[in-house]
């Protein structure tokens, strides 16, 4: 099939704008407008749209690196009429756009899972110069502002599990486990059967040696995986929580996220979200787009409010709302002392340049928690309507 065959094609799918980049560099804008995605060939494919099965070769050509596509899967399948009930769409193009929609969930999995290790699997060795022993790598939560770092995060740990209200034998899931410390002590101290996933490889071999040496392997578990690839017809869950893990979904997955772990949580269910917000219409600000650059490759923050608004499309019903910024300032203060301690360390291993930066993104962070608006959530939130529940929030704080 030649380039002019493959023109001719897209004109006759799209009902929306996107651009075809082929693979002899030229460019063709397809529809009116700005473009929403973009196909690009990076060499001239093997398939002809000519029969059902060509159609699913796509995902070859992808895993070949024939094929890229960029853009949000929404506005894909919007575009070619995935959607439409009343679709007078041919089976053959359906098919090349279920394997579009297809692609563009591989490449989002597998950017996402490659933006997470960019950061996190900088090694295990390098996180222990400036955490603390548990190696939790988010907000602690001090009570006494004279805690240790050790102290206030395992304060933090039994903080969030006491606001899900824990029973024994209850099944938990944390997105975004990071070095277990949080699934092993629910199972410790709740008596749980809980279930931690990471995209990080460093961070699942040390939660995997965490849970053998401390004997649990018959009550807790961690998976390397995508959280998107859970399956809700094997796995459903009384209680889920996520800890500094939906600054990482991206702007276009909020929804997803919601989405899913609706589809994982048993009715009435709780689940707390743990995450950074942004004052509204701060994106672009120059430190933000510093540390999306050569911290945090594809972060996104987003606003308070766009997490509530979510909600009750999915029918969430938030029950608790509590901002820990100050302590997120205290915890950067006490990263940043660490990490001052083994700046020369740091700079052995991964040059000069690396250890300003991560020394700037520290000491950064903090100031931006006590000035910017800068801010951190955690937020409660039930599946439909619980009951259950204590009438008052003192079980949290005694």
């Amino acid at each position: 099939m030649n380039k002019a065959d493959f023109g001719s094609y897209f004109k006759k799918i799209g009902t929306s704008s996107f651009r075809v980049i082929f693979w002899d560099d030229e460019i063709e804008d397809y529809g009116t407008g700005e473009s929403k995605f973009s196909i690009t060939f990076k060499k001239e494919p093997s398939i002809f749209f000519a029969k059902e099965e060509d159609a699913a070769k796509l995902t070859d050509d992808y895993s070949e690196e024939v094929l890229d596509i960029e853009g949000n899967l929404d506005d894909i399948c919007s575009a070619f009429g995935l959607n439409c009930e009343e679709s007078n769409l041919k089976s053959i193009k359906r098919q090349i756009l279920v394997s579009l929609a297809q692609l563009s969930i591989k490449i989002r999995k597998e950017r996402q899972k490659k933006e997470v290790q960019s950061h996190y699997d900088l090694g295990n060795d390098f996180f222990s110069l400036w955490l603390d022993d548990t190696m939790t790598y988010s907000c602690a939560y001090f009570k006494d502002p004279n805690m240790t770092l050790h102290d206030a995060q395992i304060e933090k740990i039994n903080h969030t599990l006491r606001k899900l209200n824990l029973k024994k034998d209850e099944r938990l899931l944390d997105i975004g486990s990071g070095w277990g410390q949080l699934i092993v002590k629910a199972a410790q101290e709740y008596g749980v059967k809980s279930m931690g996933i990471t995209l990080s490889e460093e961070q699942f071999r040390g939660t995997k040696e965490l849970i053998k040496r401390l004997g649990l392997e018959d009550r807790v578990e961690v998976r390397l995986m995508n959280y998107l690839d859970l399956d809700e017809n094997e796995l459903q869950f009384d209680k889920i929580v996520s800890v500094g893990m939906l600054e990482h979904v991206g702007k276009e997955n909020l929804e997803k996220f919601f989405e899913k772990v609706s589809k994982l949580l048993v009715s009435a269910g709780l689940c707390l979200v743990h995450t950074i917000n942004v004052p509204e219409n701060s994106e672009g600000d120059s430190f933000g787009v510093w540390l999306k650059k050569y911290i945090f490759p594809g972060g996104y923050l987003p606003a308070l409010r766009e997490l509530i608004w979510i909600l009750p499309k999915y029918d969430f019903h938030l029950m608790h709302l509590e901002s820990l910024r100050m302590n997120y300032a205290v915890t950067l203060d006490r990263w940043y002392e660490n990490y001052s301690l083994h700046s020369k360390e740091v700079e052995e291993r991964f040059g000069r340049q690396f250890e300003r930066r991560w020394g700037f993104y520290l000491k950064g962070c903090a100031v931006a928690f006590r000035t910017s608006g800068l801010d951190v959530h955690q937020l409660l939130f039930s599946k439909g309507l619980n009951n259950d529940m204590p009438l008052t929030f003192d079980y949290i704080y005694k």
